[in-house]
């Protein structure tokens, strides 16, 4: 049966991230890109789906309790894995991670957006890892007409090959998204020595409403129709920065649908975005990712956490 209230759909992994500290600890935390930013939105108190490639095993058992303790719902087929994938991120010394790979990606037949879905999200693996890439492409150009689009590359270069076939994949879904979120990081990687915010004013002329570059705690900087805004991000004591893209991701989603921007039929109103509003956004993004980064492993903040920010 379709979710029939308005919700968005998140397609992409979900994972088992596997932290390693420098003194040779280590923790396992549910995560993956995508998860994340269903689960931020699911603590936001926003109706959220996440269409998933989980094994029946006991990692796919912890995903889904940790999944459904948001309340996120996975979409029928999420469980037909023959294993739940793993990410392995060993922090140095300031808490940043790199990342290995165990995983496997694909979707389930019939995920598709319906008439109840304001936005799809997709990004970082699923949108470039086979054979799942090609579905989460098709998915994403016939949902645009009754829904926002919103993409996070979320580079992972031990998994995407070279730079420029991985740009091959992640440049026609820039041209599809109405939103896109990239880390300075990620552009580095994809782009070499080029400004982060001209690469962004670049991707916005190829059709984006708004591109927002994030800068880790040098905050964050939007480009949209109106101009360009820039935020910084709080000072708080980082634990590690896992997860923090992405709860940025599922804050700027919500902030979107608190202001009525979400859905095919909102487009011009999302692209006619002043900057005073994209600011309060932001502002309330680097607030919530502040609080992720302060804390261990992917383990963004429930709406009560951020009011009082």
């Amino acid at each position: 049966m379709p979710h029939r209230s308005p919700h968005v759909l998140v397609v992409g992994e979900a994972l088992i991230d596997e932290v390693r500290r420098p003194d040779g600890t280590t923790d396992e935390h549910p995560g993956g890109s995508p998860a994340n930013v269903a689960l931020t939105l699911g603590r936001l108190g926003r109706e959220t789906l996440l269409a998933a490639h989980l094994g029946q095993d006991a990692h796919g058992e912890t995903l889904r309790a940790w999944l459904a303790d948001s309340g996120v719902t996975l979409t029928p087929g999420s469980d037909g894995a023959a294993a739940t994938s793993v990410a392995r991120a060993v922090l140095d010394g300031s808490g940043a991670a790199t990342y290995d790979f165990a995983i496997t990606w694909d979707v389930a037949p019939g995920t598709a957006a319906t008439e109840a879905t304001l936005a799809v999200h997709t990004g970082s693996i699923a949108a470039v890892l086979e054979p799942g890439a090609d579905a989460v492409h098709d998915l994403v150009l016939a949902a645009r007409e009754r829904s926002t689009i919103t993409y996070d590359p979320n580079a992972r270069p031990s998994l995407m090959g070279t730079a420029e076939a991985a740009l091959a994949r992640i440049e026609p879904l820039v041209a599809a998204a109405d939103v896109v979120k990239v880390s300075d990081e990620d552009v580095e990687w994809l782009h070499p020595g080029t400004d982060p915010v001209e690469v962004a004013r670049t991707w916005a002329a190829r059709g984006p409403a708004i591109v927002v570059v994030t800068f880790g705690g040098e905050g964050a900087v939007a480009v949209c129709p109106a101009g360009e805004v820039r935020v910084a991000a709080p000072r708080v004591e980082v634990v590690d920065t896992v997860g923090a893209g992405d709860t940025f991701m599922g804050a700027l989603i919500d902030g979107l649908w608190e202001r009525d921007l979400l859905g095919g039929d909102r487009r011009e109103a999302l692209r006619a975005i002043d900057l005073a509003s994209l600011s309060e956004v932001l502002e309330r993004c680097v607030a919530a990712a502040a609080i992720t980064v302060s804390r261990a492993g992917a383990n963004p903040p429930r709406r009560a956490e951020l009011a009082n920010r």
